[in-house]
């Protein structure tokens, strides 16, 4: 006898495919960052770590920080991912994995990554004249009128050994604010000191001449598409301007704090891309991009830039320069480097680099362990948010963890 369902086999096929799509959907979902291990699977303690999700905690009952996220990776898998306190105090909404944060300064790397792959395919070059690309350069000037001894170059600009001096803002687009930084007087002669400048926003119009295209197109394309970065953009969309911490200084009350607001953290429509601290990020996306670099410039089999220009980007650049915001510090192409750990990163490996952002957040690599450090917080009005002692304390306790 011929059985034949009364719903029919087109209908059995509908409904495994939609079951189907809601797992792909569901997996798609979960999929964030890099592969997660046990710590006890990279040689970590798993107690050790659970000790910076509790001090943590403690930093948001004193009303140091409204919350936190922190990560730390080893040997390319996510052993610690944890969310602590609350992504907006106002509502109580809780602080999540996937909460997103004004990077400001971490923005910085990724700029200098751009413009090294641009490098690579020999489209410019480090020790090209700045003016070569943007005319208006030919015309700078110190701030006592004196001609420079000079041309500023590529990699004065990535090293904040430039002369440039002033505000980090991009008023209007690209292609103006590098007119405008042209045109602003210098504070020395290029090469002679260090001073941390506007010289990334530089790098970000070159970036657009030498690709023929916008630059917050180019990072998506060559850099946040293929790494998988999902939730780093220069322009959230509605839905994650949801996930969005609020930004917090010192309340009037003792250890309170109360909403700010800052040109960083802008979301007007009209808010250009800034090379120099304008993206929004995530903890997972940021530990996908610091894997690639420790990996020599590639993920998952994604190639984004040559091992020689990752090299180049995380080996001391600039000499005998006293650099930095911390001591025993020295700097790359766009990276800070830690030539002698001391202080805020005793616990780190020399050679470790990476950098923090004007709201506190923090993203290290390091080399020797093959580990990475992200420290997510929001905060202004603190002090100097690269020696924090909440920096520290995620240092301390992630390297206490590692076993003998």
């Amino acid at each position: 006898m011929n059985y034949r369902h009364p719903f029919g086999f087109g209908v059995f096929a509908i409904l495994l495919a939609l079951l189907l799509d809601l797992q792909s959907a569901t997996a798609k979902e979960d999929e964030s960052g890099l592969p997660k291990a046990t710590p006890e699977q990279v040689g970590m303690n798993a107690d050790g770590l659970a000790k910076i999700p509790a001090r943590m905690k403690e930093f948001v009952e004193a009303g140091k920080i409204s919350g936190a996220v922190t990560l730390v990776a080893k040997d390319g898998k996510i052993v610690h991912l944890e969310a602590i306190g609350l992504l907006d105090v106002a509502s109580k909404a809780p602080m999540k994995e996937d909460t997103i944060f004004a990077i400001a300064s971490m923005t910085k790397p990724i700029t200098a990554t751009a413009l090294m792959i641009l490098v690579d395919e020999g489209k410019i070059k480090l020790n090209d004249p700045v003016a070569k690309y943007i005319p208006q350069f030919k015309q700078a000037k110190l701030k006592s009128g004196d001609a420079l001894s000079r041309a500023i170059t590529v990699f004065d600009c990535l090293t904040h050994t430039s002369g440039l001096v002033g505000d980090q803002q991009c008023p209007q687009s690209l292609e103006a604010t590098g007119n405008m930084l042209a045109q602003r007087p210098l504070g020395f002669q290029p090469g002679q000191r260090w001073q941390y400048s506007p010289g990334l926003n530089v790098i970000g119009r070159l970036i657009e001449l030498a690709a023929g295209q916008p630059f917050e197109r180019f990072l998506q394309e060559r850099i946040f598409h293929p790494l998988g970065m999902k939730d780093t953009t220069f322009t959230p969309t509605a839905q994650q301007k949801k996930r969005i911490v609020t930004l917090y200084k010192p309340g009037k009350k003792k250890s309170s704090l109360q909403a700010a607001t800052h040109w960083i953290n802008d979301l007007s429509q009209d808010r250009p891309p800034n090379p120099s601290g304008g993206l929004f990020s995530t903890a997972a996306d940021m530990a996908r991009f610091y894997q690639a670099i420790l990996n020599g410039g590639e993920l998952d089999g994604k190639r984004i830039v040559s091992k020689v220009a990752v090299k180049k980007m995380t080996s001391p650049q600039t000499g005998d320069l006293k650099t930095g915001f911390t001591p025993g510090n020295c700097w790359g192409l766009g990276w800070c480097i830690v030539r002698q750990p001391q202080g805020v990163s005793e616990s780190l490996s020399e050679g470790t680099y990476g950098h923090g952002g004007a709201f506190g957040t923090q993203g290290w690599v390091d080399p020797q362990r093959k580990m990475i450090y992200v420290l997510m917080i929001q905060r202004t009005g603190f002090g100097n948010s690269d020696g924090s002692n909440i920096r520290r304390t995620l240092h301390k306790l992630t390297v206490e963890s590692l076993r003998e």
